[in-house]
């Protein structure tokens, strides 16, 4: 990607400084090992710096082309897959998923409260792509600790990794398990984006990996990313850490080990840099957060998408599909806390909505943020974030290793040193 000076595309160098000094807090106070920070407006690099390390026990600097573990924002890239297949006529947004995965036809509906997860009803209208890609499924998270539901699933190995040998396997046993609700009444983070990667498979005749490598990575030169860390990469490969306690997932969907919490600094090493699963040759593709990447690919990805599809002088998606990827899909306009979930991570959902594959900005002052309408972002389990705002033509891209991403209000902290630098 071009780069520039900040002034050329409306950027203040002085007031960039401050991201610099955010950047450089998050070391120093210990919250962070290493992290970097990428902004770039009307299409050109005007901020790219790193600070900290990628692995504290061995030495190794956070450099501008660590390759870390993306989580969640895998979750991005398999719909925008998917979507390319929309627009060859594999499928409609309004297909039940069970005309293209028949055994989800009779997953019954788990009753709630304090039902056991035999007691359960028929779904009242069938699962659709659309609710898969927007988190309205019905289906769950095995980590969230909340019900019977999520607790079947980590009974039944629904998770990754797992003993299931194929996505059509572990989609397969999934099928099996009752629904948290009836499709589209709730927003509930889910392995929703893992069947859809499935269903990538099932219309392409391709497993996901080698759909993702000749049709997303390839055409964006994003030799970095992957279901693997090659042999070659693994040297750039970046350390996991946590907080030294309170860490774990469980309470992301409560915001129970929000960042709104004073929490002192310190890190331990949940994964080293140099003995990773991602280092193994896989065969179960987690489309909702298994791949690793790097930054320069993910802002290759990002800046497709901003560029209404288009990368390289190849159009990956119609302009009017990503638009549609752009808008809120969640019933009657709702944002995501009037649909049942008013805090993800560290994040406040009132005035956010939910598109195709990420969240969309809807009414900046109910969510208590300065950014724009349409603004839409999504982040991972380890404190990775990205966020596109095509009103202001401007991308971030946040990369680091700190799980859980609820531990510190990293990403709002992020947003107020990036807008305030923009000064024309």
């Amino acid at each position: 990607m071009e780069r520039a000076t900040p002034e050329s595309v409306g950027l203040s160098t002085q007031r960039l400084r401050r991201v610099r000094q955010w950047l450089d807090t998050q070391i120093t106070s210990e919250r962070l090992a290493g992290a970097s920070v990428l902004i770039s407006r009307r299409g050109k690099v005007a901020f790219f710096e790193t600070a900290g390390q990628a692995d504290r026990a061995a030495g190794k600097s956070f450099e501008q082309d660590t390759i870390v573990r993306i989580y969640s924002m895998s979750k991005p890239i398999t719909t925008v897959a998917a979507m390319m297949l929309y627009e060859q006529g594999a499928f409609q947004l309004d297909d039940p998923v069970a005309l293209h995965l028949p055994e989800f036809g009779d997953t019954p509906v788990w009753l709630g409260g304090q039902a056991g997860l035999h007691e359960t009803e028929p779904q009242q209208s069938p699962i659709t792509i659309r609710q898969l890609m927007s988190h309205t499924s019905g289906l769950t998270y095995g980590f969230m600790h909340a019900n019977v539901v999520d607790a079947q699933y980590r009974a039944e190995g629904i998770e990754f990794p797992s003993s299931a040998t194929s996505l059509k396997e572990w989609v397969e046993r999934l099928a099996k398990i009752p629904l948290m609700y009836q499709p589209g009444s709730e927003w509930n983070y889910s392995v929703a984006t893992d069947v859809l990667g499935r269903l990538v498979e099932v219309w392409s005749g391709l497993n996901l990996e080698e759909f993702l490598q000749i049709n997303v990575f390839d055409p964006l030169q994003m030799a970095d990313t992957g279901f693997q860390v090659s042999e070659t990469n693994q040297s750039r490969f970046a350390a996991l850490y946590s907080p030294p306690s309170g860490a774990g997932m469980t309470g992301v969907a409560s915001g129970d080990s929000s960042g709104t919490k004073k929490r002192p600094g310190g890190l331990k090493l949940q994964e080293s840099s140099t003995a990773s699963s991602y280092f193994s040759k896989e065969t179960l593709f987690s489309g909702g957060g298994g791949l690793t990447s790097s930054m320069a690919d993910y802002a290759r990805f990002c800046q497709m998408l901003l560029n209404n599809g288009q990368w390289g002088g190849q159009q990956l998606l119609s302009p009017t599909t990503v638009a549609c990827m752009r808008k809120n899909q969640l019933p009657d306009n709702k944002d995501m806390a009037a649909m049942g979930q008013p805090v993800w991570s560290e994040t406040n959902y009132d005035g956010i909505g939910f598109g195709l594959g990420f969240a969309v900005v809807l009414d900046p002052v109910k969510a208590h943020t300065i950014t724009s309408v349409g603004e839409h972002h999504w982040g991972g389990a380890a404190s990775t974030f990205f966020w596109l705002d095509p009103e202001e033509d401007l991308l971030v891209v946040f990369l680091t290793q700190l799980m859980p991403s609820s531990t510190y209000p990293i990403r709002r902290e992020l947003r107020t040193a990036v807008y305030q630098a923009i000064i024309g």
